[in-house]
Formats: structure tokens, sequence, C-alpha cells
């Protein structure tokens, strides 16, 4: 994988590990609202996780369609542009739901990725 590539990669990989440690302890998306202070924090860091996706070359995310970048974009554009209107039982899910296994898919990316390959 390209040096760009992997860079990018690792600050996703860098911004899902922070938001599910932001969320450790927190019982319910009612509470994670609340908090108002980790609530900003995910959300500006699934707005990192989409930049960084943004940054991926075409034939790499065409390489690994396991990962749905284009989805993952979408949120992006979602939060960074309707932030007020954003419903934090739908990012809890997410959050729970998404995340662990999109850590473990691009781990096994970096895992397997040769380096100087797409």
């Amino acid at each position: 994988m390209s040096m760009k590539n992997k860079a990018n990669l690792l600050s996703i990989v860098d911004s899902v590990e922070r938001i599910l440690e932001y969320v450790q302890g927190i019982a319910s998306s009612r509470e994670y609202y609340r908090n108002q202070v980790i609530f900003d924090a995910t959300l500006m860091n699934f707005i990192v996780i989409g930049e960084m996706v943004d940054r991926l070359s075409a034939e790499f995310k065409e390489k690994h369609p396991e990962v749905d970048w284009h989805k993952i974009k979408d949120f992006r554009n979602l939060v960074a542009h309707d932030y007020l209107g954003i419903d934090a039982e739908e990012v809890w899910q997410i959050i729970h739901n998404h995340l662990p296994k999109l850590h473990k898919g691009l781990q096994r990316i970096l895992d397997k990725s040769p380096d100087n390959e797409e």
C-alpha cells in the first residue's frame, strides 16, 4: 500500500479508536447526547474519518470494496452539514454496531497489505 494510503488509513483507525474510547462507560444514547463534550468530540472524529476516506486513492478503495467508503463519506457530509439535525440515537447505533466492525476490517487491510502497493 502506498505511504499516503497507509497514513490516511492509520488516521481513520486512530479516529475510530478515539470514538470508541470516548463512549466507554456511557450507558445510553441519552447519556451520550447529554455529555456535549463527548458528543461533539465523536462527531468531529466522524468528520476526520470522512475526510481521510476522501484522501484514499480510488484504486485503493476499489481494491477494498468490503468497506463501504461511500457510506462513510456520506455520513461525514451529514455530520458536517446538518450538525444540529444529528440524531444521537442513530450516531449511538453507528458507534456500537458499525465502528467495531470497521475497526477490524481496517486492521485486516493494514495487516495484509504490503508497502508500496495500492
